[in-house]
C-alpha cells in the first residue's frame, strides 16, 4: 500500500493522529522536500514519529517513481508531504502511476494553505482562481499570473498567490555542464511578490492600459500559516513591498470586493490603521 500523508502546516505534531498511525505502520517513509517546507527539519520529524525519513527531492519523485512505487507493491510505503496531499500536482502523477502499476493507495488529509488563508478573515468562498508568482530573473519576466489576478479582480473575488520556492536548483551553467552542484534554498517573500507586481503595473501603464489592481489595492501578507510565530499583515499592495514577515513560508492574498465582516477582520492585521481605514472609504465611497 502507497500511504500519501498531509503533514498539515506547522511542526511535526500536526500530523492528524491517522496519518501518524499509518506513518509507523510503514516500512519506508519519504519526505517530499520541494513544493513546501515545515517550521522544523527532518531531525524533529523523526524523532517524533519514530521513524527514519528519506528525503524525496524533485529529481528524485519526477524521474525515480517507479522505485519507490516498486517498494509499496511489496510492502507499506509513506510519501509524506507539507500541507495536504494534492497540493501539487506532482503528487497527482504518483497516484496515477500507481494505479496503472496495480499498487493500492490512500490519501490521509491535512490542513494547507488553500484552506488555511481563512485565518486571515478573508471568506474562503470568495477566492478565484490561485496564481503562483515565480522568481524573474534578468532575462524571464513572465506576466501572465497578473492577467489572472486581474480577471479575479473584476470578478470581485480574492486571489491567493502561491510564492516560489527553490529547492536544490541548479545553476544555468552547472545544469549544462552536468554538474550535481546547487544553489542555495531560496523562498520569495511578500515583498519581493508586491515588487513584482508593481513592476508590472507600472510597465503597463506605459502602455496606456488601466489596470484594476493599483499600488492602493488592499492586499494581505502571511508568513508562517499554522506557525507559533505566525505573522498577517493588512495594506496596500505598496505596503506590503516594505511590511517586515520573518521567514518562510509567505503567502499574498490580493483582495477582490469585500464583505463588511471581512474589513473588519482585516483591521486587525493592518500595517498602518489610519492609511487602512482612508483607503477603505475611497473604495466604497
Amino acid at each position: 500500500m502507497l500511504y500519501l500523508v498531509g503533514l498539515g502546516l506547522g511542526d511535526a505534531k500536526d500530523i492528524t493522529v491517522k496519518g501518524l498511525e499509518a506513518v509507523r505502520r510503514c516500512r519506508r517513509v519519504y519526505l517530499e522536500a520541494y513544493t513546501s517546507v515545515l517550521t522544523v527539519g527532518k531531525e524533529a520529524l523523526e524523532e517524533f514519529y519514530g521513524k527514519e525519513l528519506i528525503l524525496a527531492d524533485r529529481e528524485m519523485v519526477e524521474q525515480e517513481a517507479d522505485s519507490l512505487l516498486k517498494e509499496a507493491d511489496v510492502c507499506d510505503v509513506a510519501f509524506l508531504v507539507v500541507g495536504d496531499p494534492f497540493g501539487a500536482t506532482t503528487h497527482s502523477d504518483l497516484v496515477l502511476r500507481a494505479v496503472k502499476l496495480g499498487i493500492p493507495y490512500k490519501v490521509i488529509h491535512n490542513a494547507s494553505i488553500m484552506n488555511a488563508v481563512g485565518c486571515c478573515g478573508l471568506q474562503l468562498y470568495n477566492f478565484g482562481e490561485t496564481v503562483s508568482i515565480v522568481f524573474w530573473t534578468d532575462t524571464w519576466k513572465p506576466e501572465s499570473f497578473f492577467d489572472k489576478i486581474e480577471k479575479n479582480r473584476q470578478n470581485g473575488m480574492h486571489t491567493l498567490c502561491l510564492l516560489d520556492i527553490k529547492v536544490k536548483e541548479q545553476s544555468l551553467e552547472n545544469l549544462m555542464k552536468g554538474r550535481k552542484i546547487y544553489e542555495p534554498p531560496r523562498y520569495m517573500t511578500v515583498n519581493q511578490a508586491a515588487e513584482q507586481l508593481l513592476a508590472i503595473i507600472h510597465n503597463r501603464r506605459l502602455q496606456g492600459e488601466k489596470t484594476e489592481t493599483t499600488e492602493n489595492t488592499t492586499c494581505v501578507g502571511l508568513a508562517r500559516v499554522g506557525a507559533p510565530d505566525e505573522k498577517i499583515a493588512a495594506g496596500t499592495l505598496q505596503q506590503m513591498s516594505n511590511v517586515e514577515l520573518g521567514g518562510p513560508l509567505h503567502s499574498l492574498i490580493v483582495t477582490g470586493t469585500m464583505h463588511p465582516l471581512e474589513l473588519e477582520m482585516l483591521k486587525l492585521f493592518s500595517v498602518d490603521s489610519s492609511s487602512f481605514e482612508n483607503n477603505i472609504c475611497q473604495r466604497t465611497t
